[in-house]
C-alpha cells in the first residue's frame, strides 16, 4: 500500500540526471512546430509563379471552384439554382462595372471580380439597358438629322427595339457559348490551357458591353466623325477587358490558334459595335416626297 510520502507531489531533476540514473528509458522530445515565416515563404516561391497564378486565375482556384460548388448545389430545375446567378449586391455590380470601363493592365477581369461570384444580375440587366438605349438614341438621332425638312415626317421605329433586343442578347449569350465550347476542346487537347466556366464568361461579355451605353447616348450627335471617334474609343476599352482575361487562357497553346482566337474575339466584338451604330444611327432613310396636288 502506498505511503503518505508516495502520494505527494515529487520534483523531478533536470532530464540529463534521469537518464544518467536510468538510461534504459524511454524518452519523448515535445517541440514547437516550426514557423516560417511569411516573408520567407514567399521568397521560396518561383518568381514568375505569383504573377503567372494572378493572370490565369489559377491561385486558390480549386477552393473557389468547390466553394461555388457547394453553394450552388440546388438541382437546376428549382427556383433555388438559378436564384443563386442573381445573388449579388449593388456595390459589387458597381465594382465590377468600374472594372470594365477603366480596366487595369494586366489584371485578370475574371481574377480579381468575376470567380468569387460569378452572377447574370449585371450582364441581363446591362444588355436590357443597352437595347432601349440604343433604340432610342437610334430614333432620336435620326429626328435631329432629319430636322426641319419639310418633307420629314417623324414616325418612331418601335421595331429598333426587337432588333436591338434579338442582336444584343444573341451576342451577349451565343458568343460566350461557343467561346466557352472551344475552351473545352482545347482544354481537353492542351492541359496547361486555363478553361473558364460559362457563367464567368458571360459575365464577362455582359460588364465589357456596359460602355456602350454612354456611348450610344453620345451617337445622337449627329455629326458622324464624332460618332466612329467614339465608337473606336469604346471598342479599345472593351476590347482590352477581352484580351487581357482571354489571351491567359489561351497562351500556352499552340501560337497560331491563340492569336486567331484572341482576333477571334475581337472581330467580333468589333462586328457588333459597328453593325449598331452603321444600322442604327449611320443608315440612310428614304425620303417620301410630298403629294403633288394639281392646281385647278
Amino acid at each position: 500500500m502506498a505511503t503518505a510520502d508516495d502520494l505527494k507531489f515529487q520534483e523531478f531533476d533536470d532530464a540529463a540526471n534521469l537518464l544518467a540514473a536510468n538510461p534504459d528509458a524511454t524518452t519523448i522530445s515535445i517541440d514547437e512546430p516550426v514557423e516560417i515565416p511569411k516573408n520567407q515563404h514567399s521568397r521560396l516561391q518561383e518568381p514568375g509563379r505569383e504573377e503567372d497564378d494572378e493572370l490565369l486565375g489559377t491561385d486558390d482556384s480549386d477552393k473557389t471552384e468547390l466553394l461555388a460548388g457547394q453553394k450552388k448545389s440546388a438541382p437546376f430545375w428549382t427556383f433555388e439554382y438559378y436564384q443563386t446567378f442573381f445573388d449579388v449586391d449593388t456595390y459589387q455590380v458597381l465594382d465590377r462595372i468600374k472594372g470594365s470601363v477603366f480596366p487595369v493592365p494586366g489584371k485578370n477581369f475574371v481574377r480579381l471580380y468575376i470567380r468569387s461570384n460569378p452572377d447574370l444580375y449585371g450582364p441581363f440587366w446591362i444588355c436590357a439597358t443597352l437595347v432601349f438605349t440604343i433604340a432610342v438614341s437610334g430614333n432620336l438621332s435620326n429626328f435631329f438629322i432629319h430636322l426641319g425638312k419639310p418633307t420629314y415626317h417623324y414616325v418612331p421605329e418601335f421595331r429598333k427595339v426587337s432588333i436591338a433586343a434579338t442582336t444584343i442578347y444573341a451576342y451577349a449569350w451565343l458568343v460566350p457559348l461557343a467561346l466557352w465550347g472551344f475552351l473545352m476542346w482545347r482544354n481537353s487537347k492542351v492541359m496547361n490551357i486555363v478553361s473558364y466556366s460559362f457563367l464567368e464568361i458571360v459575365c464577362v461579355y455582359g460588364y465589357s458591353l456596359f460602355i456602350y451605353i454612354p456611348t450610344a447616348m453620345l451617337w445622337i450627335i449627329p455629326q458622324k466623325v464624332v460618332r466612329w471617334v467614339l465608337m473606336v474609343f469604346s471598342l479599345c476599352l472593351s476590347g482590352s477587358v477581352l484580351v487581357m482575361t482571354f489571351w491567359p487562357a489561351v497562351r500556352d497553346d499552340n501560337r497560331r490558334i491563340a492569336v486567331a482566337t484572341v482576333a477571334t474575339i475581337l472581330l467580333l466584338h468589333a462586328l457588333l459595335a459597328v453593325g449598331c451604330l452603321a444600322y442604327f444611327f449611320d443608315a440612310p432613310e428614304l425620303e417620301i416626297p410630298a403629294p403633288i396636288i394639281p392646281s385647278h
